[in-house]
């Protein structure tokens, strides 16, 4: 049926009345009696057939009513082969939660520990509080993606889970450890989820109150300078891929080619046959079976290795030099950028001969103010120091091959480093170096050392220094509903609750990324639907009113979000390095000027009660949880106002949301957007965001090098910490998964 729902208006129509003369609509139509009477002046819930058609005589691909019409077919179709499972009639499908719980946990299908959490009165209770007609929200392919991908399905992948039960699941999971009014906490958890005013990260959605899987959405590693931290990482990054976790890695310590190995000169390969090791790990060890894994390497512009570093991906040159399934950023100081608009030479250097020859690492420091600092200072020591051996190219040279690898395969991003450490929360307990699979996460990094190998009571031990292992775990709010329906204050309130709580719930399969997640307790809490929310308010991309807007709803989103965390660690106790953080200090206050009267009095209560978490507000690009709530992806433009979203297995046309006669002149495609006017929007909202933002720029494939530039050095003059893809009309790029929320 679904074939054929997407085949033409008319296919829509017989199909839907072939349902109602079947009398299998009906009690669907009964259960969204609200529904139906908003979207169609319906004066009560049974449809005649002259109803039927006069509804859809009018339906257009282009008109976003029709793909809540076909939702509703879908939705038919869903409860009618539910209520032969169940073996009850289609009205009664959402009837017995408590039965549906304890089958499922029965089969093996749900977590057993949900049932020991919860009393039967409390199950009964919380099935009680669902609502059914909360299924008349979906468009069509949002109720496809989230049936098709993430409720619960049996051992022959027959799907075995309502949507709304889905989100009940997801609630009960979340707040099972909560002791103080838990029940209401699982109903505030299921408001905000079933309304769609917010999204979980992808992992939490597929696999909470599931057997296997965990929670959190990426993690970033740092790869120690030896054999033995290579092979450890390479191990680790196995281990977290298969468990659905996309990664990001950071290469900037391990030597490059032609550096020594134990005295012996030239005995290096460099980073090069490692980046390939982690692209046969991408390929080999996919996320649950449901795909490939995803791992992005990152590596310093200084170092010796960069050059054939940014040629990975090209499709033409030596393969044996490529690694087609990696994604690559670079890392960038201020002092690069600086050189590039001059024109003036770069020097290229070993990061193993100048920690041997010089006494430190050259990535350990950062530029603490613009303009000046130490890694311009320790920078320029390396230069005058002559026994250090380096290749020199013009800094603007770097940068052509940069962009000929962007324009050609969207990658590498853009990584800058000194912005992101002089805005790091955390400072006063480490650095960071790179970001992750989609350049939002910024936590402190350190690389995790192998110590030694022993044999105990006939059992190998292994033992390694645990470094900061970055676990990004991640929630998103819908601003196309959220903001309108004026829910903002109870939503953050709840939805980093939910976040905080999967900190401790989720079990993490290498030490050091759990140690790292109960030191820091980092969460990022991010938004979608921006495109959505100015058509809906009638401002246009390219307008300084939309500048203005960024600042003060991101501003606004800050606020509760460190309010709602300071009242966490006033319930819960603060993350245990509050101390000495920007938060204790106030250098996260004074930073971005927030000097108003509230803000005053929050730093105070901070100040007294601490923070639950670390790091608190990242925007992901979320793509495909957007299209599951009905909205636009992340912060981006739209690509088209009607457009196809495409498959494997099926092609869905898809109408941008709420699109009519007055939204219509707000929906500018991102490819025809001037993208200094994203910039300037994405600089606003940065001040307000302690982390980062996935901030694609989208190009004609007959840009100028010049103008793509000139989009990179206003981003950094702009001081944006990274960008995403450069993504041209002429490439196609993979959408991260793991990340959305």
């Amino acid at each position: 049926m679904v074939q054929k729902i997407l085949s033409n208006k008319e296919e829509i129509i017989n199909q839907l009345l072939e349902l109602f003369n079947q009398d299998q609509l009906a009690p669907l139509l009964r259960t969204h009696d609200k529904w139906l009477k908003k979207n169609t002046g319906a004066s009560d819930a049974q449809w005649s057939q002259a109803l039927v058609l006069e509804s859809l005589s009018h339906l257009d691909e282009e008109q976003p009513y029709w793909t809540f019409v076909a939702a509703r077919i879908y939705l038919a179709q869903v409860y009618s082969e539910m209520a032969v499972i169940r073996d009850c009639v289609v009205d009664e499908v959402y009837m017995d939660f408590n039965k549906h719980l304890t089958r499922l946990s029965d089969k093996g299908l749900y977590d057993i520990r949900l049932l020991q959490a919860y009393k039967k009165d409390e199950i009964i209770a919380l099935g009680e509080i669902i609502e059914p007609e909360r299924d008349a929200l979906f468009t069509y392919i949002g109720l496809k993606t989230l049936v098709d991908r993430y409720v619960a399905r049996d051992y022959d992948k027959t799907p075995v889970e309502l949507p709304q039960e889905r989100w009940m699941i997801i609630a009960m999971t979340l707040m099972q450890n909560e002791s103080l009014n838990r029940l209401e906490k699982v109903q505030e958890a299921y408001w905000a989820m079933s309304n769609l005013y917010m999204t979980v990260a992808t992992p939490t959605l597929s696999n909470a109150g599931k057997p296997l899987g965990q929670l959190s959405s990426c993690f970033i590693d740092t790869v120690d300078d030896s054999l033995q931290g290579i092979y450890d990482s390479n191990t680790d990054v196995a281990t977290l891929s298969k468990y659905g976790g996309g990664i990001g890695i950071y290469m900037g310590k391990v030597r490059s080619r032609g550096s020594s190995i134990r005295g012996f000169k030239g005995a290096s390969s460099g980073v090069m046959p490692w980046i390939k090791q982690l692209n046969n790990t991408a390929v080999s060890v996919d996320q649950l079976g449901q795909r490939q894994g995803a791992i992005a390497v990152y590596l310093d512009v200084w170092h010796k290795d960069i050059l054939p570093f940014l040629d990975l991906k090209l499709n033409n040159g030596d393969e044996r030099m490529r690694a087609h399934d990696i994604f690559t950023g670079v890392s960038l100081p201020d002092i690069f950028m600086e050189k590039v608009k001059a024109r003036e030479e770069w020097a290229t250097f070993d990061p193993h001969e100048v920690r041997t020859v010089m006494g430190y690492s050259l990535e350990d420091f950062y530029d603490e103010s613009r303009g000046k600092g130490s890694f311009r200072d320790k920078y320029q020591e390396c230069i005058a120091d002559s026994r250090l051996s380096r290749e020199v190219v013009p800094a603007i040279d770097i940068m052509k091959r940069i962009m000929r690898s962007q324009l050609e395969t969207g990658v590498p991003y853009m990584f800058y480093r000194d912005e992101v450490n002089r805005m790091n929360t955390n400072k006063h307990e480490g650095m960071i170096y790179s970001s992750n699979l989609c350049t939002e996460i910024f936590q402190n990094m350190s690389a995790t050392q192998f110590k030694s190998i022993t044999i105990e009571d006939d059992i190998i031990v292994t033992r390694r220094k645990p470094g900061d292992f970055v676990v990004c775990n991640l929630s998103s709010i819908n601003l196309g509903k959220a903001v309108p329906a004026g829910v903002l204050e109870r939503l953050i309130k709840v939805q980093v609750r939910m976040l905080d709580n999967v900190i401790d719930l989720n079990i993490i399969p290498v030490p050091q990324a759990e140690r790292t997640n109960a030191r820091y307790r980092g969460i990022g809490l991010g938004t979608f639907g921006w495109h959505h929310l100015l058509a809906l308010k009638g401002i246009r991309w390219e307008s300084d009113d939309a500048v203005e807007f960024a600042d003060k709803l991101y501003e606004e989103i800050a606020f509760l979000t460190v309010q709602a965390s300071m009242n966490l660690s006033r319930e819960k106790g603060p993350y245990p390095l509050f101390e000495g953080s920007a938060f204790h200090t106030g250098d996260y206050f004074e930073s971005r000027d927030y000097t108003s009267k509230k803000w005053k009095e929050l730093r105070f209560e901070v100040a007294i009660n601490g923070m639950r978490n670390g790091y608190l507000m990242a925007v992901a690009p979320n793509s495909s949880t957007s299209i599951l709530a009905g909205s636009t992806a992340s912060i981006d433009p739209i690509f088209q106002k009607s457009y196809s979203e495409e498959k494997k297995d099926y092609k869905i046309p898809v109408t941008v949301p709420d699109l009519n006669e007055d939204t219509t002149w707000y929906y500018k495609s991102a490819y025809f957007i001037d993208q200094h006017w994203t910039l300037k929007q994405n600089a606003a909202r940065q001040r307000h965001i302690d982390q980062g933002v996935s901030l694609n720029l989208y190009v004609q494939n007959t840009i100028k090098a010049k103008e793509l530039l000139d989009l990179h050095i206003d981003a950094w003059e702009r001081r944006l910490k990274t960008t995403y893809y450069v993504r041209s009309t002429s490439i196609e790029l993979m959408e991260c998964e793991s990340c959305s929320s």
